[in-house]
């Protein structure tokens, strides 16, 4: 589908969506100030998880029984919540809520890069290299050769996002060839109910029972958990359905200005100039990817011929 073909709808909530996601990288770090990265992340998937099912349940959505089904929303749950989201939660401890969402924007093009080694039908073709390669060096740009030659707590935590846009880029192999006919609201409830069943307990171990008591905090949890999570998986599959998936390509663009601006407005957060050329560099590389443009370009090149 083309962007001209988009209904208004679609482009009103692709940008609710973006701006949603945007949001939820400051309000996990204004969670962190009180709770530990694993409570966060076990406050994220359980309160989403019951989320969803009450929306499975209110639909009368048919729920899957067989084990092996399960066995693959909990490793969908491993790959798209439990390591990404604790990579990510941890690495915000140490680097700005901006610098998160450029460098989260870089699941795209490890995506691209996991469904061509991965499955039959995802070419890399030149065009989708040319893509990968400048959004990895976006990426780089974006750390810093220094901070790689210097490495540092502050370079591990960039490291570790990274792996967790990696982890996603996974995650959506698995769902292609292992979560195929399942209903999206289903298996995102069937996901983050295996992801909650590693979490908490793994929380309630490491950092025992936990509540948070600052206003701030709960509504940090709220947002992040309800509706940058639960919401926005239903949200998302809404968008996917109306735009299709090369549309959203331009939510991976807009979710990061979004946190950028409030990671300035809300805690002062400066970002250098190496980590915007970067996020130049990497949007160009999703550019790249989307193929749109450069047929537009094209198509007008020969209308002028």
């Amino acid at each position: 589908m083309s962007h001209r073909d988009m209904p208004n709808r679609a482009w009103g909530e692709l940008i609710l969506l973006s701006f949603i996601w945007g949001g939820s990288f400051l309000s996990i770090r204004i969670a962190l100030d009180e709770i530990p990265f694993v409570t966060s992340v076990a406050f994220r998937v359980g309160l989403a998880a019951l989320v969803l099912w009450a929306y499975v349940l209110l639909r009368r959505l048919p729920v899957p029984r067989a084990p092996r089904i399960w066995l693959a929303l909990g490793v969908m749950g491993l790959l798209n919540n439990v390591l990404p989201f604790s990579l990510m939660a941890w690495g915000q401890l140490h680097i700005e809520t901006g610098l998160t969402s450029i460098l989260n924007a870089g699941t795209a093009v490890f995506g691209v890069l996991a469904a061509a080694i991965f499955l039959a039908d995802e070419r890399l073709t030149t065009r989708r290299a040319v893509g990968v390669l400048l959004g990895f060096l976006g990426v780089a740009t974006a750390i810093g050769l220094d901070a790689l030659a210097s490495f540092d707590l502050r370079s591990a935590a960039q490291l570790a996002v990274v792996a967790g846009t990696i982890s996603y880029a996974l995650a959506g192999v698995w769902a292609r060839t292992r979560l195929q006919g399942l209903s999206p609201q289903v298996a995102a409830a069937g996901m983050l109910t295996g992801s909650s069943l590693v979490m908490i307990p793994v929380a309630l171990w490491i950092d025992g029972p936990i509540l948070p008591t600052r206003p701030d905090t709960i509504l940090a949890i709220a947002y992040y958990a309800v509706i940058a999570t639960a919401c926005a998986y239903l949200l998302y599959f809404r968008v996917l359905a109306m735009a299709g998936a090369g549309n959203l390509m331009l939510c991976t663009l807009l979710v990061a200005p979004v946190a950028i601006l409030l990671g300035a407005w809300v805690r002062d957060e400066a970002l250098g100039a190496q980590v915007y050329l970067g996020f130049g560099l990497l949007a160009l590389g999703l550019v790249i990817l989307d193929g749109r443009l450069l047929r537009t370009l094209r198509g007008a090149a020969t209308r002028k011929a």
